[in-house]
């Protein structure tokens, strides 16, 4: 565990962020492999039916993301504090509530896939391997759920490290998986959902079983499992905004694949091996801005006003640095990455991601400061300045996007995105400055 009260700013944001970077690479294996094996081992289809499902899928994983995040936050400025019995019930509110929560988003997912995918104007042929995707990844939101609970939990009182280790062996668990029922058993996109929700569930096992037996801070027992009215309240009013940010964000991203999947199975493919490869380009700029949360958090809880400044000019610097340095990798070797989702005879896919990466990899400089902000404000508890850059992009994406969709295609989706994150930008920098304008006045 780490006070992120004392140090040297800038070391102490990098020994927390490089687990969590780690970390959010690991993350993205889950359903990269997934992607990987599924283009090499059960064709072009299969993974444009992964690609088409994923978009409905993040609404429910990153709404559970928003909700412990929230909960995090809090269990920060209560640890910033030394109010360490907060911080115990603070956790045991947040996991019994989201439990419920959690329960009641399994039902609706599975009532709203069909609909919700033939609204997407997903392609014919492609639409029931989409269905039998969801179906069982959304059965298994709830090892989902008490994964990022308990290692948010981790991360709000400084260690970073244990949770990227169960995360590991669980992602070493589903590549294995998912090759043996892919490629062993021919069992597709099913065999691709089952060994993401056994290595889910083995994340979460090990990360609950570690809490028990090393971290007394939040050692629970089910008996100690019960809600605190007066922090549920405060769990609501941080989860709630964060939560509703990333449902929103995360609309926004399925209403943009409706546009792409009216450009035919290619181009799903294609959109589909380009989300997963900025899975992992954007990894870094939210492992810093995951960092910076709970750097603001604890400092902000203590009250050490400067040092939260100086940690927002760390965490700019090393995400700009990050973004000049990969936005040129990503321009030189975009055939390389493609390709490694896409056999080479499927040509046309292969054309347009490798178009997308380079038109997009011009603009990776805007992501490092839309998730500075994001990671400041809501370090400092003000989720709805956060909430309000994500109300202004996503309609920016969408309107850009659709109207230019017939003239640009698959480019339309790059502007969009591009002119979202310009605006994100320049909404951040004018709420960061009037935060500080009357401590400098």
């Amino acid at each position: 565990m780490k006070q992120m009260t004392e140090g040297h700013v800038g070391k102490k944001l990098m020994q927390f962020m490089l687990p969590l970077l780690v970390g959010n690479i690991l993350q993205q294996l889950y359903f990269t492999a997934d992607a990987i094996i599924i283009g090499r081992f059960a064709g072009k289809t299969a993974l444009a039916a992964i690609g088409a499902a994923t978009p409905f899928l993040n609404i429910f994983i990153f709404l559970m993301i928003g909700l412990t995040m929230g909960a995090s936050i809090l269990i920060s400025e209560f640890y910033g504090a030394k109010k360490y019995e907060q911080v115990k019930e603070t956790e045991a509110t947040a996991i019994f509530s989201g439990t419920i929560f959690t329960v009641f988003l399994t039902a609706l997912g599975l009532l709203a896939i069909n609909p919700i995918l033939k609204l997407m104007q997903t392609p014919d042929d492609i639409l029931n391997q989409s269905v039998q995707y969801l179906h069982i990844v959304i059965i298994g939101l709830i090892f989902s759920f008490l994964y990022n609970m308990l290692s948010s939990s981790l991360r709000a009182i400084g260690n970073s490290v244990s949770s990227l280790a169960f995360l590991f062996i669980a992602s070493i668990v589903n590549i294995v998986l998912t090759l043996l029922l892919v490629r062993g058993y021919g069992l597709g996109v099913t065999g691709a959902a089952w060994g993401t929700v056994i290595s889910q569930a083995v994340s979460a096992g090990l990360c609950l079983l570690y809490i028990n037996v090393k971290i007394p801070e939040l050692k629970l027992r089910l008996t100690a499992l019960k809600i605190n009215q007066t922090l549920l309240k405060k769990v609501i009013t941080y989860s709630s905004v964060t939560a509703f940010q990333q449902t929103f964000l995360y609309v926004g991203v399925l209403i943009l694949q409706g546009a792409v999947n009216s450009l035919g199975v290619n181009a799903v493919a294609a959109y589909s091996a380009v989300t997963r490869i900025e899975g992992f380009i954007l990894s870094p700029t939210n492992s810093i801005a995951l960092a910076l949360t709970t750097f603001t958090a604890q400092n902000n809880g203590a009250g050490l006003w400067a040092r939260v400044r100086s940690g927002m000019q760390s965490a700019v610097v090393m995400g700009l640095v990050y973004c000049l340095v990969i936005s040129v990798m990503i321009y030189l070797y975009a055939p390389f990455l493609i390709k490694c989702f896409l056999p080479q005879t499927e040509m046309s896919s292969i054309a347009l991601g490798v178009k997308y990466l380079r038109a997009i990899s011009v603009f990776y400089l805007l992501p490092a400061l839309c998730n500075a902000y994001q990671g400041f404000f809501r370090g400092v508890g003000r989720m709805q300045i956060t909430l309000w850059a994500t109300f202004i992009q996503i309609p920016i994406r969408i309107s850009v996007a659709y109207t230019l969709l017939s003239r640009y295609g698959i480019l339309s989706i790059v502007i969009g995105v591009a002119c979202g994150w310009i605006c994100m930008c320049i909404y951040g920098q004018i709420k960061y400055l009037n935060y500080y304008k009357p401590a400098l006045e």
